[in-house]
């Protein structure tokens, strides 16, 4: 049995995970800004689940989660960052505030909560850290900027930290889901609170009120929950972990453009080193 703390525990895929989790036997902090959003596991599993209210952006919040959670099991063995929500808007219309949000939500409050964990893994010379990125860490779309900027510097900083505490016992995991039948789409999906004309072309056809994706996403999340809870159970872990068959098929493309991208421009870009270099 191990003790899982997940945030962003309300619905989607946190919530499916959260479920599977305790369904196979362990324990779980499950986590969302109202501890009563998630109460329910409390009365499924008393034994073995706890619900504790968490804001990413506030430091205090995260502490009191984690101390309730040491308090309760003892020890974190699997830290799971997912809590999470999409916006879209020009770059041009990005509400300054509104981005600020969006990146304390998904880089600036799980590094402070893998910080609050750490030294606990540390101590023990154990534990497993996910994160959950996107398949928009890996390309881009219209109106998307903000939200891939996010996702890039949370993986950023992910991979980093994978390098340097893994030869402490800690091991670290990248998810990248593709489009699931979760309410992203829907009610976790924000938008500029000023639309640009010019850009109803390229941003206009992803904007929330023009998205018709929420109900037919391809991907099952109790699947996908199964999957995750899988992989951690193994011995070793891959770097990233794609969820979908959409995530499987867009990040393959990008990745041979690029590949590609660098083939053509090979001979040029070796160029620019100085004469006589291997």
């Amino acid at each position: 049995m191990t003790t899982w703390l997940i945030t962003g525990c309300s619905s989607g895929l946190g919530h499916s995970l959260a479920t599977a989790v305790l369904e196979a036997g362990h324990n779980a902090v499950v986590t969302a800004r109202d501890a009563e959003s998630v109460r329910e596991f409390e009365r499924a599993f008393p034994d073995r689940a706890l619900a504790v209210a968490l804001e990413l952006a506030d430091q205090a919040s995260i502490s009191r989660a984690v101390a309730s959670a040491i308090e309760r099991f003892g020890d974190i063995d699997v830290l799971v960052n997912n809590a999470g929500y999409g916006y879209r808007a020009a770059v041009e219309e990005g509400d300054a505030q509104d981005v600020a949000d969006l990146f304390a939500t998904h880089v600036f409050g799980p590094v402070a909560v893998m910080k609050a964990v750490l030294p606990g893994m540390r101590a023990r010379r154990q534990g497993t850290i996910v994160n959950f990125s996107s398949i928009a860490a890996q390309f881009v779309n219209p109106g998307s900027g903000y939200y891939s900027g996010a996702k890039m510097a949370q993986e950023g900083i992910t991979l980093t930290l994978k390098t340097e505490v893994e030869p402490l016992g800690i091991r670290v995991l990248v998810i990248e889901p593709g489009a699931f039948r979760t309410d992203f789409a829907g009610r976790s999906l924000k938008g500029a609170k000023h639309a640009i004309g010019d850009y109803e072309a390229t941003v206009g056809p992803r904007r929330k009120e023009n998205d018709r994706s929420d109900g037919t996403q391809p991907g099952d999340p109790a699947r996908a929950a199964q999957l995750i809870l899988d992989t951690v159970a193994k011995p070793e872990l891959p770097m990233r972990l794609l969820l979908g068959s959409d995530a499987v098929k867009i990040v393959r493309k990008g990745l041979q453009a690029q590949l590609d991208e660098i083939d053509a421009a090979e001979a040029a870009s070796k160029g620019t080193d100085f004469p006589n270099q291997n």
